[in-house]
């Protein structure tokens, strides 16, 4: 993948959307009283309290768009243990709200309430670094994104051209664990619209992401046998030692085929040091550019697992699989992506896109068919971390260039994004 993607020009007068533009340059102080309450609500992605409690304060936050609500529940998932057997993940909701479902364009906008800190992490609350930094939890990924997303289709509904367009939104309570249950509702609902909008951050200088790589979990359990280690030393047969030989043979896979990545990176086995251990545990990721790259992980992960396996008494099983297939750029892609560097441009806001081995709601989209652009959030970075960021300044900015998407889109203005859908997608 290149450094960069170079998009057609295209051209849009904004001076058609400015009055509607307008009122949004009021909005900034209440965007960030909003995010900054939603950050100081834990809503880590095992946290169903936390999750519910985000959910209802997302909820009141939609209620004046006048949408139709749903919270779907998600049967829980499940999960290897450190010890190897398979125990039950509880989910959070998804929660949907649509509006104008009959109108003759459609768009999906997707985000995720849930993070990556649980209740006993010591980042929990949100503080400015400057007159311009936020610093918090979920500031940047994506509570200040779903702030943005909220603006952006009030300034719709407050234009001529809202009735032009209908808009359903999906946010997930399970995105950072890789939608392991919401996968399958994105897929449901993407066809049913023209083009996807996600909420995930852009970087702080407000590059988009362009191209990403598809992504895969995988936890192996290996079976050994229990001995004394003094006593019986012979008799036993070592799951550790099998599972050390299955990471470097996974680690030598690194450097075989140009963008793949494979880390093993988490390991649990033995229960004492005069015991043979008789259980190791090794979870992986894998990151890749193209579905052949997918093909390929799974043979030589097979071939792997075959010469572990041949040990005597080792035994393997693999869990998991590729849950974010890569997102490379068709040309309906392309045509998105120009459109929202038209609006960019036609706000003075300079529109880039760069490849990126992340992962996100985006790449389930394109799987799904429907073109998207998945970086429309706040500027921010170092998210994942309690260094996390998001750029004060560009909550109003974001939220003024979605809500060009959204007015120029209804407007007729980027016709080739409109695609024929049959009655039942149309109409679900």
């Amino acid at each position: 993948m290149s450094d960069t993607h170079s998009i057609p020009p295209l051209a849009l007068d904004a001076d058609r959307y400015r009055d509607v533009l307008a009122a949004l340059d009021t909005a900034q102080t209440a965007m960030i009283e909003t995010v900054l309450a939603w950050s100081r609500i834990n809503s880590g992605s095992d946290n169903l309290e936390g999750l519910r409690k985000m959910g209802e304060a997302v909820t009141a936050a939609f209620s004046p768009l006048g949408a139709e609500h749903e919270v779907r529940p998600l049967p829980p998932a499940e999960r290897v243990a450190p010890d190897g057997s398979l125990v039950a993940r509880p989910l959070g909701a998804v929660l949907r709200f649509r509006k104008r479902p009959q109108a003759p364009r459609k768009v999906l906008l997707t985000g995720h309430v849930d993070t990556v800190f649980p209740p006993d992490h010591p980042f929990q609350n949100p503080r400015f670094l400057d007159d311009n930094t936020i610093n918090g939890p979920g500031v940047a990924d994506m509570k200040g994104g779903i702030v943005v997303m909220i603006e952006a289709l009030r300034a719709l509904e407050a234009s001529p051209f809202a009735e032009n367009l209908g808009w359903e939104v999906l946010l997930s309570a399970d995105e950072e664990i890789g939608s392991i249950g919401s996968a399958a509702i994105l897929a449901e609902r993407a066809p049913t619209a023209d083009i996807g909008l996600t909420y995930e951050p852009a970087l702080a200088d407000g590059t988009l992401a362009g191209a990403r790589k598809g992504s895969g979990n995988f936890t192996f359990v290996i079976h050994g046998r229990a001995a004394h280690a003094g006593r019986d030393f012979a008799a036993g047969r070592n799951a550790v030692v099998a599972a050390a030989e299955l990471v470097a043979a996974l680690d030598a896979l690194n450097g075989g085929r140009p963008g793949v990545t494979v880390n093993p990176a988490v390991i649990s086995g033995g229960t004492a040091p005069n015991i043979v251990p008789d259980r190791a545990v090794l979870a992986v990721n894998v990151r890749v550019t193209n579905i052949e790259d997918m093909r390929w992980i799974e043979k030589v992960f097979a071939d792997i697992e075959r010469r572990v396996a041949a040990r005597d008494g080792i035994r393997l099983t693999r869990h998991g699989g590729f849950n974010r297939p890569p997102k490379p750029l068709s040309p309906a892609n392309e045509a998105l992506m120009a459109a929202v560097a038209a609006c960019g441009k036609a706000l003075g806001i300079t529109v880039a896109y760069k490849p990126t081995g992340g992962c996100c709601e985006g790449n389930n989209l394109a799987a799904a068919g429907l073109p998207n652009v998945d970086t429309l959030g706040v500027r921010g970075g170092n998210i994942h971390s309690d260094k996390e960021f998001a750029l004060v300044d560009s909550f109003v900015e974001r939220a003024k260039l979605s809500a060009l998407v959204l007015m120029a889109f209804a407007d007729g203005r980027f016709p080739e994004l409109e695609r024929t859908r049959g009655d039942a997608a149309c109409c679900s």
